[in-house]
């Protein structure tokens, strides 16, 4: 089987789109939405939707900490942690989300594990923290903070693969479209990248699939109108620097 995975979609349809159209060219049967379906971006309900009817289909999706900000009060403590811009995205994507959505997406669950693989957004050691792993000593605390040989997350919207060696684990930034053998005598951590706002200065957007057969694991860039999606932002009445960043994916 082929699972097509995707994180921190952050509201962007048309870079949602790409990336499941992708996929699909890609052979991939199944998805795994590894959080963040909204924020930021200028059509959380349409994600929201698609999320859904893809769980219905047999997806997995988890928790990410802007879906746990959009479905609670605006003086949260998530909420107040972040920036204006995304505090101000989230104030925004409460208001165009109906109450359906928001409930979906607090019924989301912070992690799920299936044969030998986690999926989570943040981490698997606090997932409800949401702290990073943006680091070589980060991704060894999550590994080891889990038996599944596989971890999934997003949060850090950049594209990463991490595996276990004596000391911190290793790291190397993924090619795309070079499939990647995951050797059994490793454990393995893979963030795919954001789909909806990469920031590695690269505008494409970013997934990954995983062949479950074969045991390799293939990332992807797949650019798309993100200037439409700018525009939409800038449409929608978010704060411009949300629209920056799509233009320059940084």
């Amino acid at each position: 089987m082929r699972i097509g995975l995707l994180a921190d979609l952050h509201a962007n349809r048309e870079a949602m789109e790409a990336c499941l159209e992708a996929l699909q060219q890609a052979g991939c049967t199944r998805h795994v939405f590894l959080g963040d379906l909204v924020g930021y971006g200028a059509d959380p309900g349409w994600v929201v939707d698609v999320v859904r009817a893809q769980m219905e289909a047999g997806a997995v999706a988890v928790l990410g900490n802007h879906d746990e900000a959009a479905c609670s009060p605006p003086d949260a403590a998530g909420n107040l942690r972040m920036n204006a811009d995304a505090r101000a995205a989230i104030d925004w994507t409460r208001k165009h989300l109906d109450p359906g959505q928001l409930d979906f997406l607090r019924a989301l669950p912070l992690q799920v594990t299936e044969a030998d693989r986690l999926y989570v957004h943040a981490n698997a050691w606090a997932p409800g923290q949401w702290s990073y792993v943006a680091s070589r000593l980060a991704a060894s605390q999550s590994l080891a903070a889990t038996p599944q040989r596989l971890t999934f997350c997003g949060h850090v919207h950049d594209p990463a693969l991490y595996y276990t060696q004596p000391g911190d684990a290793a790291h190397f930034d993924p090619h795309p479209d070079v499939a990647i053998p995951l050797l059994p005598a490793r454990r393995w951590l893979a963030i795919p990248g954001a789909c909806g706002q990469p920031r590695d200065g690269n505008p494409a957007a970013a997934c990954a699939w995983l062949d479950t057969e074969t045991d390799r694991l293939t990332f992807l860039r797949i650019p798309y109108d993100h200037e439409r999606a700018a525009a939409r932002v800038r449409e929608a009445g978010l704060p411009d620097a949300l629209a920056q960043r799509l233009l320059t994916g940084a």
